[in-house]
């Protein structure tokens, strides 16, 4: 928090924490109070997870009254765990979410940094690009690179990387986007929620953020299934490419204005 404050003495009313999760196992309580640390209020969308994650911070909500738990009957996936997080948020007035996952891999210690920038630039969404560690998964590294290829092309170069989910979002424009929409509920929704706030005109800001990879063993948990979802990757950026296609001229004529400012 600015001014040298805990996040407990200064709770915002304008930005929060949010974060799904879909049976994490102990890495959820442990990615929860490294939040709390530097930020409230946190909540947590309990995807319709069975490894009694929700239960245990329910406990933990009964001492900390900055964290609050929302639960969705069954798993609908990240983006509808995230959608039902904003709606409710917009329901409390809250202008901005920050969006981590639960696994831990997200940094905690950048989330100050990042609801600062947010403040600075309320109209922008705040986008983490990863820089990894020597233990991040060699296939997962590379294989990135074909979505973030795809995803400047679709945005004329706008998003840093198109799969880091520690961002800072507005909601008003998000939300509007995911209401009309009936995708980007699932692992699709990093990668669309980006591109489609971009050709909404809402800018993006790049900051580089650490990001953790653990094994088994430490208590890493991933959902990621290489070829259901490299599939559900491809068919998402040929949807996108043929928005993109329709939208080119208008993107090509606000950049242009954008570069005479």
């Amino acid at each position: 928090m600015p001014d040298g404050a805990s996040a407990a003495d200064r709770p915002s009313t304008s930005h929060l924490v949010l974060i799904p999760s879909y049976n994490t196992g102990s890495r959820l309580l442990t990615t929860v109070a490294e939040a709390c640390r530097h930020w409230l209020p946190v909540w947590v969308v309990i995807d319709g997870s069975t490894d009694g994650g929700g239960e245990a911070l329910a406990a933990r909500r009964r001492e900390d009254a900055g964290v609050r738990v929302l639960r969705r009957d069954r798993n609908g996936g990240k983006g509808a765990a995230v959608l039902d997080g904003l709606r409710e948020a917009a329901a409390r007035g809250f202008s901005h979410v920050l969006v981590m996952d639960a696994d831990g891999q997200h940094p905690a210690s950048s989330i100050s940094e990042f609801m600062a920038q947010s403040r600075a630039h309320p109209d922008a969404m705040i986008l983490g690009v990863p820089v990894f560690d020597p233990n991040a998964p060699r296939l997962r590294v590379i294989g990135r690179r074909i979505s973030n290829a795809w995803a400047n092309l679709e945005t004329l170069g706008a998003i840093g990387d198109s799969l880091f989910g520690f961002r800072v979002y507005p909601v008003a424009p998000l939300l509007a986007i995911m209401d009309s929409s009936r995708w980007m509920r699932g692992f699709d929704f990093d990668v669309e929620a980006a591109v489609r706030l971009s050709w909404s005109g809402v800018p993006a800001i790049n900051r580089p953020t650490p990001v953790l990879y653990f094994r088994a063993e430490e208590g890493g948990v991933s959902h990621f299934r290489y070829v259901r979802d490299n599939l559900l990757l491809t068919a998402m950026h040929a949807r996108l490419m043929a928005g993109f296609m329709r939208r080119l001229p208008r993107l090509l004529g606000r950049r242009i204005r954008s570069s005479r400012r």
